[in-house]
């Protein structure tokens, strides 16, 4: 009779599909679950200057929103780098692909931030995966 051990490592807001392939364990997706929260490029919600991002990218200051921008908390800036393309799952209208243009004051954690015109209604919602696209 064989023994088979399993290791399970659990890690804190991360998850992954995987599957068995020849006794090896393949993963084909890792998402994080985070915050997402909404703003827009006004100097009351950014800095000085609302229409350039932190990477220096400059925004269309009448349709921001096109630009498809998410700012990260400076916590998940080692893994989401300026330019990185993410994909944002579980968050209704505002689910699709981002670019990471911008980050977050110091005091947020696990949080994303979604560049929106600046008539649209602010968003707050919880347990949104994101991933490396």
């Amino acid at each position: 009779m064989k023994l088979i051990t399993m290791l399970i490592l659990l890690i804190p807001n991360v998850l992954s599909n995987s599957y068995i392939m020849n006794k090896k364990i393949i993963v084909t997706d890792i998402y994080e679950y985070v915050t997402m929260t909404t703003y827009t490029n006004s100097a009351k919600e950014t800095d000085s200057t609302p229409n350039i991002t932190a990477s220096g990218r400059k925004l269309d200051s009448l349709n921001p929103r096109k630009h498809r921008i998410i700012a990260i908390s400076r916590d998940l800036k080692k893994k989401y780098k300026f330019g990185s393309k993410v994909k944002i799952m579980d968050a209704g209208a505002y689910s699709g692909i981002y670019v990471v243009e911008d980050v977050m004051n110091k005091r947020f954690k696990n949080r994303i931030d979604i560049l929106i015109n600046p008539d649209d209604q602010h968003t707050k919602l919880y347990n949104v995966k994101i991933i490396k696209n």
